[in-house]
């Protein structure tokens, strides 16, 4: 595997960091061959078939083009769990790991009822479905195909979630939802403004409507979100969002405004302020 080795560092130089090779040759000899990390080290001296070395070939032209991996080899990993990953579909980040392990940090409750809008992948309510077993999931999108590839991952990862098509802008369609423990959202949150800032592979390649919102109205999904939270959160129900950090003072008093109590903002591994969590406490506190 040595030349092939040397082969995509000599083409992926000056593209990519050293740091970001290194990670890519693994992930691209894990696809081709299905070996661990720890494999592909001990194997360093066995050759790689003709066939092997066309797959890899046709991974680093892509890659060249800016296309991320996760899309070219279909998969990707979050919070240690495996997830198809496809075009159309929002890749899932580090940061929301963090917004995840906060979820089950915090959950009070054994048999929580939880509600992912936007949902993309489904990563975030599969995982909290996997490390809160008892709880019941739901998930919605607007977009088919992310409806398609959370109940794909879904059936991955052995869990049960409701997955179904909801515009939560226009509130369409109209349906029943069950009260609710918690509510989290990862929304889309890029300002058109923001869009000279972002990597070629993120602008090129990723679902714009995942991404970005009017700069005249960059906190539309928040406020949808907190009145729909308003209506189908139990009693001390919990609503959590990864956020735009230039935004955290705005969503924090939005929140506040609507009548949520004990609103926290929290920083990500790259010390920004990237999630919100606001608990909502009514004033009937037989309503749960």
């Amino acid at each position: 595997m040595k030349a092939g080795i040397a082969s995509i560092r000599k083409e992926l130089a000056g593209i990519y960091s050293v740091e970001e090779i290194d990670s890519l040759i693994f992930l691209i000899l894990g696809k081709v061959k299905g070996y661990s990390r720890t494999r592909v080290l001990l194997a360093s001296d066995e050759n790689l078939t003709d066939e092997e070395l066309n797959e890899i070939n046709l991974i680093v032209s892509r890659l060249k083009k800016d296309e991320p991996i996760q899309y070219i080899l279909g998969e990707t990993e979050f919070y240690g769990l495996p997830f198809y990953s496809v075009s159309g579909v929002l890749i899932p980040r580090p940061e929301t790991e963090e917004l995840v392990q906060w979820i089950i940090q915090e959950n009070q409750h054994p048999e929580p009822t939880i509600l992912d809008i936007g949902t993309g992948s489904g990563c975030i309510v599969i995982s909290l479905q996997k490390k809160i077993p008892q709880s019941t999931v739901l998930a919605c999108d607007i977009s088919p195909v992310c409806i398609e590839t959370t109940q794909r991952n879904a059936e991955l990862n052995q869990t049960e979630v409701s997955v179904f098509e909801y515009d939560i802008l226009n509130n369409s369609p109209e349906m029943d939802f069950p009260k609710l423990d918690i509510i989290v959202s990862n929304p889309p949150y890029v300002r058109e403004t923001e869009k000279k800032l972002m990597e070629k592979n993120v602008l090129d390649y990723e679902p714009e409507l995942a991404l970005f919102v009017p700069n005249d109205d960059p906190l539309i999904f928040y406020n949808r979100i907190a009145d729909f939270a308003h209506v189908h959160l139990n009693n001390e129900g919990r609503l959590y969002f990864e956020i735009n950090e230039a935004f955290g003072k705005e969503c924090s008093e939005m929140l506040q405004e609507k009548g949520f109590s004990e609103i926290k903002l929290k920083r990500d591994i790259h010390d920004k302020n990237r999630m919100i969590r606001a608990v909502l406490i009514k004033s009937d506190k037989t309503n749960r």
